[in-house]
């Protein structure tokens, strides 16, 4: 980011990235769920009220999909939230090598919707998601969103 006549501009004052790790266990879910809540708030993060929901959200189901689906190769997962100027991304990596889909499941299941409902929130927020390995054969997957919506 550069200011007028090439000079760095600084950072806002809520910009930057913050990682933390969980046990891949039930009661992680609703921990990342409250340390996202939190960092947003002790940042000052201009993220509105929709935002904000969306993001919390997507980690509960991405953590929640580390949990049913990751934990016997993942003993750990890894949440990451990155704040820029107008976006931020949440990330939830896990040691299992498999790259989840998107499943377009009948809506009567009780689950199996969790990435839809990623992509979803994204999409509607006018953001973006994508799952990508990591250098050690886990996965990341991670959601970016604008902090004020379309």
């Amino acid at each position: 980011m550069e200011s007028p006549g090439g000079v760095p501009a600084r950072p806002l004052s809520y910009e930057g990235v913050w990682r933390f790790t969980a046990p891949t266990t039930e009661a992680s879910v609703p921990r990342a769920r409250h340390a996202v809540r939190d960092l947003l708030r002790r940042r000052r993060v201009p993220a509105c009220d929709e935002v904000v929901q969306g993001l919390l959200l997507i980690v509960s189901e991405l953590v929640t999909n580390t949990v049913k689906h990751a934990a016997p190769l993942s003993p750990e997962v890894a949440v990451e939230v990155a704040v820029g100027a107008d976006r931020v991304r949440v990330s939830v990596e896990d040691g299992h090598p498999c790259r989840p889909r998107a499943l377009e499941s009948d809506w009567a299941q009780t689950g199996g919707r969790g990435l839809l409902i990623v992509r979803e929130t994204a999409l509607a927020a006018g953001g973006r998601y994508d799952v990508e390995r990591t250098a050690r054969g886990g996965k990341v997957v991670w959601a970016e969103l604008p902090l004020k919506p379309l």
